[in-house]
């Protein structure tokens, strides 16, 4: 019989086995679940923002307005914001692996069909599904690297993800650009569906297994009451509304762009409006680098410095001019995406549980904001032109930076209280 002293090393042991702490992840895993990721969120926005870049040509081919076409776009975002919640909860179940490889799986298949649609309300039904698929990525991502990975590599992690994302959505829109022009916006829909499809395969042959998952309960009461208490958590409203906001008045400068610079006084080809889009690798490395930005001003002042280059963006895209527009764009997209990999980070930092359900409710404002912003922007410069969307953008950084500048008077005023009780 064995003693009380080596049942409880066997014990220890055994616990070890079913959890390896995230400190002891491996620089090679590391890499690996890097790479797997970058390449997961290529394809994610690649698939995602597909039909951007070709509103004007579908506009025309379907004989519609800018606001109507825009819905190819904001069908896909309000079905991510509508499914992204209940996939999270199935990931906290089921795992983020097996959860983020069935929704690329059937995102890939939809995107296949997209070229196939009759119809513009077939293609906004497909992608509203093809947006619902995609739900299941960005939280239990941000899940998985905040499981995985130590805390101190998280923000980086996520940053090099959201990079992954800016890296799909520029390539696809150049892509899609360049073979419209040559082939229509029907075979350029299919260019992105390969090059998804390749992003998938990557992803899967790349990411390790899980090694800190837990499943949890998927009773509905336990999946509400963990909503409940992240949404009565004022740290965490304030960043779903800042993720809200941000995305926007980006979203609503993209979805336009191509309209503003078809038409007079740049006049640009499809192709060349496609070329536009590689301005997205600056977002690869302003997302990429927000770990930095955050150890040299912190989580506030890293917020203050993307609204501000923003807006000075927004400023100079009022200009009449290819390069000064083009100067503008840099600096929107450079202010925008290390905003956000600023305040995705912060959210799964924050919980303390239900990480999955907390990343998903920033999905859910994150993806609220783009469709907003796409569906208000282009109604907005169909009505008022480009300086009424610059307006728009304005007013929703107005209010990012009046919540930005709320949260930092909370957190002062605690810090007072804190050290009045100390003393």
């Amino acid at each position: 019989m064995p003693s009380d002293t080596s049942a409880a090393h066997t014990t220890q042991r055994a616990a070890a086995s079913r959890f390896r702490p995230p400190f002891r992840v491996t620089s090679r895993n590391h890499a690996r679940i890097n790479l797997a990721l970058f390449a997961l969120g290529l394809a994610t926005f690649a698939m995602l923002f597909a039909t951007q870049a070709l509103l004007p040509d579908i506009a025309t081919s379907y004989a519609v307005n800018p606001g109507q076409a825009s819905w190819t776009v904001s069908a896909a975002t309000i079905g991510l914001a509508v499914a992204v919640v209940p996939l999270s909860t199935l990931s906290e179940r089921f795992g983020r692996r097996r959860l983020m490889t069935g929704s690329v799986a059937v995102a890939v298949v939809l995107a296949l069909l997209l070229p196939l649609a009759p119809d513009l309300g077939t293609l906004i039904a497909l992608r509203a599904l093809q947006g619902a698929a995609i739900a299941g990525i960005p939280a239990s991502a941000v899940a998985y690297l905040s499981e995985e990975l130590p805390k101190r590599a998280t923000v980086g992690a996520v940053g090099l993800f959201i990079a992954g994302n800016s890296v799909g959505g520029m390539s696809g829109r150049v892509l899609t650009g360049w073979v419209a022009e040559g082939f229509g916006w029907r075979a350029a829909l299919a260019a992105v569906a390969g090059m998804a499809l390749l992003g998938a395969v990557a992803y899967r042959l790349l990411l390790p297994p899980a090694r800190n998952f837990t499943p949890a309960s998927l009773r509905p009461r336990v999946a509400l009451r963990t909503v409940g208490d992240h949404l009565a958590r004022p740290l965490l409203l304030r960043l779903y509304l800042i993720g809200l906001l941000l995305m926007a008045a980006f979203s609503a400068v993209y979805t336009v762009i191509g309209f503003r610079l078809v038409d007079e006084p740049f006049d640009l080809s499809a192709g060349l409006v496609g070329s536009v889009f590689v301005i997205y690798l600056v977002g690869t490395g302003s997302s990429s680098v927000s770990g930095p930005l955050v150890d040299r001003l912190g989580r506030r002042g890293a917020l203050y410095a993307s609204i501000v280059t923003v807006t000075a963006g927004l400023l100079l895209s009022l200009v009449d001019h290819l390069a000064l527009v083009l100067l503008a764009l840099v600096l929107i997209t450079a202010g925008f995406f290390a905003g956000h990999a600023v305040a995705s980070g912060s959210v799964s930092r924050a919980a303390t549980h239900g990480r999955a359900q907390a990343s998903a409710l920033y999905q859910v404002a994150y993806y609220l904001g783009a469709s907003l912003g796409g569906t208000a922007g282009a109604a907005i410069f169909h009505q008022a032109g480009w300086s009424g969307l610059v307006a728009f953008a304005l007013t929703a950084l107005a209010a990012t930076a009046a919540i930005t500048v709320y949260a930092t008077a909370r957190a002062r005023q605690l810090d007072r209280r804190a050290l009045a009780t100390a003393a």
